[in-house]
């Protein structure tokens, strides 16, 4: 004789998981038996930094981070008043690199924003034999964090003050001669290029 009883705890387990599976499969959705965690909801960041304050002429465009592309962010820099030449080329690419490697302000962090340059990079300007705006870093410029070395050429290559060349002639501290590397639309959208073979013009 059969006994009509209440299932047991194992039965009615058996029966809640069967119920899902048909129910998954009424939706058009496959059912698995491995779990799936599907972590915590995307944030979503403006990249999108207030104006600083201060007269439009003592403000420079940088290249900050935000997500896995660049984006723009203005900043209060003081620097050398002049034409883009030899005598403020220099000058302007020391402030704008301090200015890579500050890290974000309260409102850049809410937005965003960071910063791959490191604390340590140091820049020094042509050696003879270098062409008049090229740039030499304390380390290669292959060597840095693809990321940096973005930032670095799209802050340079569309500087006003260093003659919007729409890139950035670096070298490293050896006696290399400097390549030239363009802040095009795929290194804003991809910085990570920056670490392929081939990447510029030389």
């Amino acid at each position: 004789m059969i006994r009509r009883g209440r299932l047991r705890p194992t039965a009615r387990r058996a029966a809640a998981v069967a119920a899902l599976a048909l129910a998954a499969a009424g939706c058009g959705i496959r059912g698995t038996s491995v779990p799936v965690d599907a972590g915590d909801a995307p944030s979503r960041v403006s990249c999108q930094a207030p104006r600083p304050d201060g007269p439009a002429a003592q403000r420079a465009t940088v290249y900050l981070v935000c997500g896995s592309s660049l984006a723009t962010v203005e900043r209060a820099v003081g620097r050398p008043q002049g034409t883009p030449g030899a005598a403020v080329r220099l000058p302007v690419a020391r402030a704008l690199l301090a200015e890579l490697q500050k890290p974000p302000t309260a409102e850049e962090a809410r937005a965003g924003f960071s910063t791959a340059v490191p604390r340590s990079l140091r820049m020094d300007g042509p050696r003879a034999g270098d062409a008049p705006e090229a740039l030499r870093l304390s380390v290669e410029p292959d060597d840095l964090p693809s990321f940096a070395l973005a930032q670095l050429v799209c802050t340079y290559g569309r500087s006003a003050a260093l003659g919007r060349t729409g890139g950035a002639l670096l070298g490293g501290p050896d006696d290399g001669a400097p390549h030239r590397y363009d802040c095009s639309p795929d290194v804003q959208a991809n910085p990570d290029v920056a670490e392929r073979a081939g990447w510029g013009l030389w």
